[in-house]
């Protein structure tokens, strides 16, 4: 049994960034494409979209952009404003691990084995 800590960001009711988006933002910074950070991450592209949406929504100013294709073809990336929520989120899940090992580890250990 996989056990882990994840950190997450809620709005009211909305995630507005977890493990999940965190990678999405990554993906398509790296492949600079929507489309394709879906393909990486064996998601749908609809689904992608909706996530990019979620993201876009829930902040002061967009995390990604995106271009429509044509001649040139598509594609997205993050804005600096993006990038900076970004490793804002992983500093945050970074230092949280470090600063809790310990006591994460306590509680991690005396876990029941699931069957």
């Amino acid at each position: 049994m996989k056990k882990s800590l994840q950190i997450r960001i809620k709005q009211s009711s909305t995630i507005v960034m977890g493990p999940g988006k965190a990678d999405l933002l990554d993906a398509i910074d790296t492949y600079g494409s929507i489309s394709a950070a879906a393909k990486h991450m064996q998601m749908s592209y609809k689904r992608a979209w909706d996530l990019v949406d979620i993201i876009n929504k829930s902040f002061n100013e967009p995390l990604v952009v995106s271009a429509s294709g044509g001649q040139h073809g598509g594609g997205a990336k993050l804005t600096d404003f993006g990038r900076f929520i970004l490793l804002s989120y992983r500093n945050l899940v970074a230092k949280t691990y470090l600063n809790t090992e310990l006591e994460l580890n306590n509680i991690l250990s005396n876990l029941k084995i699931s069957e």
